[in-house]
């Protein structure tokens, strides 16, 4: 899927609006907590500067519906953009209105300005053709630098490509190429480590990856669906009882593939979620009532680092225990330091391992973190994404 990027376009002294992803996590004072998103927006905004061009940035924050929620405003990211490039970036009081429209008039080449959150509009999670048109109206080249957002088709991710020459920036040109290589390309062998909550959630994506991989690991809460599926009973696990069938015939899918479909052998329960609950290591078959599997056990941690430490390409997605527990995180801390410590690409697919990799302060040690964790699983799963598929072909 190769698409074009600033770099194949003339863009000396143009007018351009790039959506970014700033949807960055707020604490309640309104300052922002991690600013890992803006940081990854930085070079392509750099290189627009290079080139003399005057930038309207944009970019959504939250899920204000459409209305104007103030404590969603962008001020904080407008502030903390004026510091990391060291020049004022002004943030315009509307998205599409009067304000918005005179500031992008009069922005001059190596200016850049910042629109308000493009959720305040009605139309953009509508892909609202005319909301589209008038953020077009406001320069003349389309940059999407949003991978966090590819996967959906609203009116600045990919309703502008209908009215401007539309390329990618530096941060989805790179998601594309280490997703794109770790799944079609892969060096063997390919071991991919599945968690999070439910195997619906998966699906797809466990199902596209049976077709690739050599391993694949299941950890989280969704392995309780498979246990109960072969017939042992979970306690009070967190299980999909309308999802037993789906869980079997993967097994099954995973045997006729010839993929070696790794499930926990032994998990660690908690009489209920909080920080100082009774806890024990129990065998996956023998789940006491009244408790409930919060991590993998010391047994499967040691089965699935071990398959690790023989892979070539690995791809994690999703936590395999409640990592933000300290007792319930050994787990997933024990994943992340072995892909610190391998000779393998170690691709991480976005939102909450991201976040667990962070935690561990294991994140220089990978070699990409994936910025989107709904995208990189559609990605994954072979989906198009609306915010790539807009984008002009090489």
């Amino acid at each position: 899927m190769d698409k074009k990027t600033v770099r194949d376009i003339d863009l000396k002294g143009k007018k351009v609006i790039e959506r970014c992803d700033f949807n960055v996590p707020l604490l309640d004072d309104g300052t922002i907590r991690d600013n890992t998103r803006i940081v990854a927006a930085l070079p392509t905004i750099k290189y627009l500067l290079e080139q003399n061009c005057s930038i309207i940035l944009c970019s959504h924050l939250g899920r204000p519906k459409g209305q104007v929620v103030p404590e969603l405003s962008m001020a904080p990211v407008a502030k903390e953009l004026t510091r990391l490039l060291g020049q004022e970036v002004k943030l315009a009081k509307d998205v599409v209105g009067e304000d918005a429209m005179r500031l992008a008039s009069e922005l001059k080449p190596g200016e850049v300005m910042l629109l308000e959150n493009v959720r305040f509009e009605p139309g953009e999670e509508k892909n609202d053709p005319e909301l589209a048109e008038k953020f077009a109206s406001m320069a003349e080249v389309f940059v999407n630098d949003a991978f966090g957002t590819a996967h959906r088709a609203h009116a600045s991710t990919a309703g502008i490509a209908d009215y401007l020459p539309a390329v990618a920036g530096f941060l989805i040109e790179k998601e594309l190429k280490f997703l794109g290589d770790a799944i079609n390309n892969p060096k063997r062998p390919f071991v991919a480590i599945l968690g999070g909550k439910k195997v619906s959630d998966k699906i797809g994506v466990i199902d596209s990856l049976l077709e690739k991989v050599d391993t694949l690991m299941i950890g989280g809460a969704m392995a309780y669906t498979f246990f109960k599926s072969m017939g042992y009973s979970v306690g009070n696990s967190i299980c999909e009882e309308d999802k037993l069938d789906l869980a079997q015939s993967l097994i099954e899918k995973a045997k006729n593939k010839g993929v070696k479909l790794m499930l926990p052998v032994d998990t660690r329960v908690g009489k209920e979620v909080s920080e100082d609950t009774e806890s024990k290591v129990v065998s996956y078959k023998e789940i006491p009532d009244g408790w409930e599997g919060l991590d993998i056990g010391s047994e499967t941690i040691k089965m699935y680092t071990d398959e690790l430490r023989k892979a070539a390409t690995v791809l994690w997605n999703g936590p395999v225990g409640i990592f933000e527990i300290e007792q319930f995180a050994v787990g997933t801390n024990e994943i992340a330091k072995t892909l610190s410590e391998i000779d393998a690409v170690t691709v991480i697919g976005g939102g909450d391992s991201a976040a667990a990799v962070k935690k561990a302060g294991l994140a220089d040690k990978m070699t990409h973190i994936s910025t989107g964790g709904g995208a990189s699983l559609e990605f994954i799963e072979g989906k198009k994404l609306p915010g790539i598929e807009c984008l002009m072909d090489k």
